[in-house]
């Protein structure tokens, strides 16, 4: 089979859980390579995503991994749709395939651009902000603890050697909700603005003041990437998107470079994030 060179996003979520299902079961790639068949380059080239993969070969390698039912079956499908452009899946409990290939491409991108007009960009959240975001939304205890810690674990990118640059847009909206209450909100503004020193980080903030922009339709990420195509995320309460075809992406970009334009800057920006956490304090002290 011909090789990829630009897998598709679906394509590449389904690299990236072969490669963690054989390190989960403590296999080396030629191990597997030698069981199958195959020579060890083509396993790697799959799980890095440089080769597409068949149905059958998925099949093959599930059941080396011992995996069955459900999960096997979720597995080939996802196969049968890797030369599908653009990714839609449903949520459910727990990391779905959608979550985990979000979680991948959020530690492999060299830039994100992140628009949030409603919450804390999950990578600037603590652990008691997002505790009070699933409380808020009516999450079962059990599956927003697994949460919790999953958004905790994704902040490991900023601890990255080099870590990628970030471009977060929030709207003053974002500032003022006060999930988890006033004492909460003045830790998390606070962690917010101890993040945004960073080089690699600007902080844009759209004031209600400004009225109607193009981000009032919702929130977006955008990644992009040294090797492959650029992708968007859009989340919904139920659904998960990633769109990928150049003409979509550069929507979202013509979007994210409108809302800058119209924020404040860097410095304006951390500023006014400062004066709210100050509100936050003073009424978390009475």
């Amino acid at each position: 089979m011909p090789k990829r060179s630009l897998p598709t996003v679906v394509g590449r979520g389904l690299s990236s859980e072969l490669r963690q299902l054989r390190r989960g079961q403590r296999l080396t790639g030629s191990a597997v390579a030698a069981q199958l068949g195959w020579q060890s380059s083509k396993l790697s080239r799959i799980e890095t995503g440089q080769q597409g993969v068949r149905v059958e070969e998925v099949a093959a390698l599930l059941a080396v991994y011992g995996v069955v039912g459900q999960e096997r079956e979720r597995l080939l499908t996802m196969a049968e749709r890797s030369r599908d452009k653009g990714w839609w899946e449903v949520h459910s409990a727990g990391l779905t395939a959608w979550s985990r290939t979000f979680n991948k491409f959020e530690a492999e991108a060299t830039r994100i651009v992140s628009w949030q007009p409603l919450l804390i960009p999950g990578l600037f959240q603590l652990p008691e902000y997002t505790t009070a975001l699933m409380r808020a939304c009516g999450v079962a205890k059990a599956d927003a603890e697994a949460r919790v810690a999953a958004r905790l674990g994704r902040q490991a990118v900023l601890a990255r050697d080099v870590p990628p640059e970030l471009h977060f847009i929030i709207d003053e909206v974002v500032l003022r909700r006060p999930l988890g209450g006033p004492r909460v909100m003045a830790r998390q503004l606070r962690h917010v603005v101890s993040l945004a020193d960073r080089p690699n980080l600007r902080l844009q903030v759209v004031p209600l003041a400004f009225g109607g922009h193009t981000g009032l339709d919702g929130g977006f990420v955008l990644f992009d990437f040294p090797f492959h195509p650029s992708v968007v995320h859009l989340e919904h309460k139920i659904s998960g998107t990633f769109l990928e075809e150049a003409d979509q992406v550069a929507v979202f970009r013509r979007a994210a470079d409108s809302l800058a334009e119209k924020a404040l800057n860097s410095v304006e920006s951390i500023d006014f994030v400062v004066q709210v956490a100050a509100e936050y304090e003073r009424e978390g002290s009475r």
